[in-house]
């Protein structure tokens, strides 16, 4: 599995949405493909799902 389908997975529902209408113009002005720019919102919205739950662990485990 390579680096865009790691990053494309993550893609669902509205993150889908999200990364469809960011990609063809944020593809144009920095010359990566439609592809590489959906992997990097894919994987951005994937590394916010991990701070969320880390931090949620945290409050957890410091109440207890």
């Amino acid at each position: 599995m390579d680096a865009i389908s790691m990053g494309k997975a993550g893609l669902q529902g509205w993150r889908a949405k999200v990364a469809d209408a960011v990609a063809s113009p944020v593809a144009r002005r920095s010359g990566l493909s439609d592809d590489q720019v959906r992997a990097v919102v894919g994987g951005a919205f994937f590394v916010l799902a991990v701070v969320y739950v880390v931090q949620t662990l945290r409050q957890q485990l410091q109440q207890t």
